[in-house]
C-alpha cells in the first residue's frame, strides 16, 4: 500500500511530505489509516539530534487517531472499519491500574515507566 508521509531524513532537517510503501500487517498487527496525528515533544527531541535513540530516516507523529484497514493473523481485539486511538504504551494487565481500576485500556503506564526508568 503506499501512502504520504511526513519523514525526518537527518536531525534539524525540516520535514518531507514523501509517499512511502507501508507493508501489510503481519501476525498479531493492525493496519491504520491514520486520519489525525499531531508532533510532540517526543518527536521534536528526535528530530533535534538530541535523541541518543533517534534513528534516521523516520516518521514522526506517534500520537493519532485514524481508522483500522487491516488485521494480521491472530488479531480479535479490533476489525476493519474501527475507530481507534494507538498507543505506544501498551497496557500489561498486572499493574495497579489494569487490575484494580478497570483503567488498562488507555492509561496503564507501568511497564512503560520502569522501561524507561531502565535505559
Amino acid at each position: 500500500m503506499k501512502s504520504r508521509a511526513a519523514v525526518a531524513f537527518a536531525p534539524g532537517k525540516p520535514l518531507e511530505i514523501v509517499e512511502i510503501d507501508v507493508a501489510p500487517p503481519k501476525k498479531g498487527e493492525v493496519l491504520i489509516k491514520v486520519t489525525h496525528t499531531g508532533v510532540c515533544h517526543t518527536d521534536a527531541f528526535t528530530l533535534s539530534g538530541d535523541d541518543p535513540e533517534g534513528v534516521f530516516p523516520v516518521v514522526l507523529g506517534h500520537e493519532g487517531a485514524g481508522v483500522v484497514v487491516e488485521v494480521g493473523e491472530g488479531v480479535t481485539s479490533v476489525k476493519p472499519g474501527d475507530h481507534v486511538i494507538p498507543l505506544y504504551t501498551a497496557e500489561c494487565g498486572e499493574c495497579e491500574f489494569c487490575r484494580d481500576h478497570g483503567l488498562a485500556k488507555p492509561t496503564c503506564v507501568s511497564r512503560f515507566a520502569k522501561r524507561r526508568a531502565k535505559a
